[in-house]
């Protein structure tokens, strides 16, 4: 069902398939002058928008906010735009090769008036090749400073509203203007698409949106998308209301980054949680496989241009801002932080931890200096200023307690400097600490200790042998994304006081060899992993995750933001009731067999029993002369025959196959005869530890099978003790004559022999040998166990030459199988059977069937 919020924002698609051979993406332009079509291009001159040489590949950055510094000349009115250079979106470009070009797509830190926006586009795009995405004030306040800032940014920082203010709780427009947003950055996005090799890649959780939209319009698209933020444990993420949304959208990715493992363990957790999605690791990728796609995830840090920080620690300026700094702190023990002023930063939190340092240690006294440079707020607010504020009174009163004329515990730096200035105190101070409560990408440790590696000069103004004066102390939160990649860090928890005092006191007092150990150790893992290393290693990735997916045949199918691509295998297609209808019409002698659970019946009913519709439907098929219709499902005979009594002339095949029965009126023929059941008295008592140790799960007892139920426990917890249970039970029947399977959420032991595809193989081989030959093979099932019966029948053509039947092995669902047809769920197979049903004669046909059970008892006796 489509929400009404939606059905204005992204088209809802039907039914298409695409495969191979590949063919170049369209080119489409949504404003004038910014991409041309590839005939303009020959009669454009070099200095014209779209004169790009076709042959480049086309990296294609997509952010919030575009890596630019702008300003308006007031006299003139004319606008003047620079690339920033010390933002990572700039800087990544170094992880390309030449060969490719880079395009920016996002917006500009200003508002444009609308009759200036074409000019500024074909600027920018002219001049440094970005493309702007010009979003109305009032969109931009509810999308970025409301939905974003408010809403999404505190969650991911584990942050959840406590009180039922209007202003904190989810507003449904609110997500309605994040939708709107995301729609317009990703049709830039496909102004900027060349061809089938150009690479998009999205960067953090403003834009979560754009894979679906991306994927809706060009449908190979090669889409990537990073998250610096941290992604929040599965029990806060789940209180989002738009939840199901966001995930699947991201899983239109064909690859997803995080900074951490703990990051992508949580996504991986909402991912099985809430999707009832599942992973695996294959030569060291983890994949999810969603839909026949896999969506491989991607773990690594970003990095910082070790050569840009380089380059600005030998300006001029920035050696004497160190000279000064020293001279300043002359005999001091310098301390440096560096944080954005928010409420994640635990900057109070920090000062806290310096205030006990000091009052435990006196020595300190006079000698330790914490140096807090706070860079501007991002975003406004109430608890932006609350942050402030504390922060502030916090640094005052430990002035006022330890300070003196000369000397100042705390100096907190409250406003902008230049980022020479914050390079110089870098490569001054003794000891940088970082002490989130909770971030993503925190660039800071890893921009200190290059800065810390200074450089010729300044090891000659120190007077000190450049091989072996370099040094660097590190304080880092654990929960700060850099932390699992600075293992000679002191690592704390920023919420414990006593801890960040001891880890500023353990800094204080390591000797120069360990200083030295520690920055070399973190120095070299800077180097190697830095920005580009970082870049190309994401872009390498996205390449071959993209390469895996050009092989399967795909269909795009699902409504609004469920939108999804649906990878199969080259002989995997949707059954229509047409093509099933037409070779039914021709077919003299058909063989229908179909699974209950999940099939016929929805496995998230309640109420297992067939409907009256069911019923009629099984019974117009059964009173078909061509046709023998079978039931082929896992559960016992009891039941089966109680739900179908109205049904005289339906065949059975009951827990699995091991009971068969031909009609209601025949016997119950056993599939294994002298079978002992002493193993039951071995796995019983087995099964029943786990389900007391299972909330949730319990034991189904069979004829000739025992099963362990899971599907109403802990998800994590039931997989896991499912894992056990097999385990456990082969271990104790491996002596057994007895098989230990687990399907959909379950554990079934079960003898040996017994399955579905046997039980069908059984039931077509005798009705072949009395001359009963199938000209047409029909068999629908949704789980593992059904795969049996698809192999059989697919086997089956052998046993009917020289004339071989047509076979449907269809699957209920499309996702990985040995059928050759799909189709979408249980209503869509009763509407299949319900169309065939149409065109089959209705007659009283018992005396046939009789005739068929007495033929069939003679070949089995």
């Amino acid at each position: 069902m489509v929400l009404k919020s939606y059905t204005n924002l992204l088209d809802m698609c039907c039914e298409d398939v695409f495969q191979q051979p590949l063919r170049s993406l369209p080119r489409v332009v949504t404003s004038p002058g910014i991409i041309s079509d590839p005939d303009w291009e020959s009669s454009n001159d070099g200095n014209s928008v779209g004169s790009t040489p076709i042959c480049f590949k086309r990296k294609i950055i997509v952010a919030n906010f575009l890596p630019m510094i702008c300003a308006k000349n007031e006299a003139t009115g004319e606008w003047s735009f620079a690339m920033d250079d010390n933002q990572l979106l700039v800087q990544l470009k170094d992880g390309f090769s030449i060969d490719n070009e880079v395009i920016y797509v996002g917006s500009l830190n200003v508002q444009v008036d609308p009759s200036e926006q074409d000019r500024v586009s074909q600027k920018l795009f002219k001049e440094h090749r970005c493309i702007p995405t010009f979003l109305p004030a009032d969109l931009q306040q509810q999308f970025y400073h409301i939905f974003c800032k408010q809403h999404l940014w505190p969650l991911f920082h584990y942050m959840l509203p406590v009180c039922h203010d209007k202003g904190e709780l989810f507003d449904r427009s609110l997500f309605q203007a994040y939708v709107r947003a995301n729609k317009i950055f990703a049709d830039k996005v496909v102004e900027a698409v060349n061809s089938d090799d150009d690479c998009v890649w999205v960067h953090d959780y403003h834009l979560m949106l754009i894979p679906t939209f991306l994927r809706k319009k060009l449908h190979r698209i090669k889409v990537g998308f990073f998250l610096h933020s941290p992604f929040p444990s599965s029990e806060i993420y789940r209180t989002l209301p738009v939840r199901d949304e966001i995930l699947k959208s991201l899983l239109n990715a064909d690859l997803i980054g995080f900074q951490t493992f703990d990051y992508a363990r949580h996504f991986l957790s909402c991912c099985s949680r809430l999707l009832g999605l599942n992973y695996e690791s294959k030569r060291g990728h983890i994949g999810i496989e969603y839909f026949g796609r896999t969506v491989s995830l991607k773990i690594l840090a970003a990095g910082v241009h070790v050569g840009r920080l380089e380059s600005t620690l030998k300006l001029p300026a920035t050696i004497n801002k160190v000279q000064e700094i020293e001279s300043r702190y002359s005999g001091k023990l310098v301390i440096l932080g560096v944080d954005d002023m928010d409420i994640f930063k635990g900057i109070s939190l920090k000062l806290l931890g310096l205030e006990l340092l000091l009052e435990r240690t006196p020595k300190l006294r006079g000698k330790a200096v914490l140096v807090q440079i706070v860079n501007p707020a991002r975003s406004i607010g109430k608890d932006v200023e609350e942050a402030k504020y504390e922060a502030v009174s916090v640094a005052q009163r430990i002035n006022d307690k330890y300070g003196s004329a000369n000397y100042k515990p705390v100096v907190l730096i409250d406003y902008s400097i230049p980022f020479y200035e914050k390079i110089a105190f870098y490569a001054a101070s003794d000891c940088c600490i970082v002490n989130a409560v909770r971030d993503g990408m925190n660039l800071i440790p890893y921009e200190y200790t290059v800065c810390r590696q200074g450089n010729e000069e300044i090891d000659k103004l120190r007077g000190v042998k450049q091989s072996s004066s370099h040094t660097s102390t590190l304080i880092v939160s654990e929960f700060v994304g850099c932390s699992p990649s600075l293992s000679g860090a002191f690592r704390v928890n920023p919420w414990s006081m006593e801890d960040v005092a001891d880890a500023l006191y353990s800094a204080t007092d390591l000797t120069q060899y360990e200083k030295n150990l520690r920055h070399e150790k973190h120095y070299r893992y800077v180097r190697s992993h830095d920005v580009a290393y970082w870049a190309h290693s994401f872009d390498q990735d996205l390449e071959r995750a993209c390469r895996e997916q050009y092989s399967q045949r795909c269909w795009t199918t699902g409504f609004g933001l469920n939108f999804r691509v649906i990878a199969l295998s080259p002989g995997f297609r949707r059954l229509s009731l047409e093509h099933l209808t037409s070779s039914y019409k021709k077919a003299n002698r058909r063989m229908i067999f179909l699974d209950y659970d999940g099939t016929l019946v929805p496995q998230t009913s309640h109420n297992k029993s067939p409907s009256a519709e069911l019923i009629s439907i099984l019974n117009s098929l059964c009173n078909d002369m061509k046709n023998t219709v079978f039931i082929v499902s896992g559960r016992g005979r009891d039941s089966l025959s109680e739900w179908f009594v109205s049904c005289e002339n339906l065949g059975i095949a009951a827990e699995h196959g091991y009971f068969i029965r031909w009609n209601k009126a025949a016997e119950w023929e056993t599939s294994l005869s002298g079978l002992h059941s002493e193993w039951k008295l071995i796995a019983e008592p087995i099964m029943h530890l786990y389900m007391e140790t299972t909330d949730g799960s319990f034991i189904e007892q069979k004829e000739s099978a025992l099963v362990w139920h899971y599907q109403n426990t802990d998800h994590d917890f039931g997989s896991c003790q499912a894992k056990e249970l097999v385990g456990h039970l082969e271990r104790v029947l491996s002596n057994e004559p007895v098989a230990v399977r687990r399907g959909h959420q379950i554990v079934e032991v079960k003898p040996q022999g017994v399955n579905k595809g046997i039980s069908v193989d059984k039931i077509i081989r005798t009705l072949v040998s009395k001359g009963d030959v199938p000209d047409l093979l029909m068999c629908i099932g949704n789980d593992r166990s059904d795969e049996d019966m698809f192999e059989s029948i697919n086997k089956a053509t052998s046993l009917s030459e020289p004339a071989i039947p047509e076979v449907f092995a269809c699957s209920v669902g499309p996702k990985a199988s040995k059928a050759n047809y799909y189709v979408d769920g249980c209503s869509e197979v009763i509407r299949l059977l319900k169309g065939v049903t149409a065109i089959s004669p209705q007659k009283d046909t018992v005396s046939h069937s009789h005739a068929v059970f007495k033929d069939t008892l003679e070949v089995v006796s």
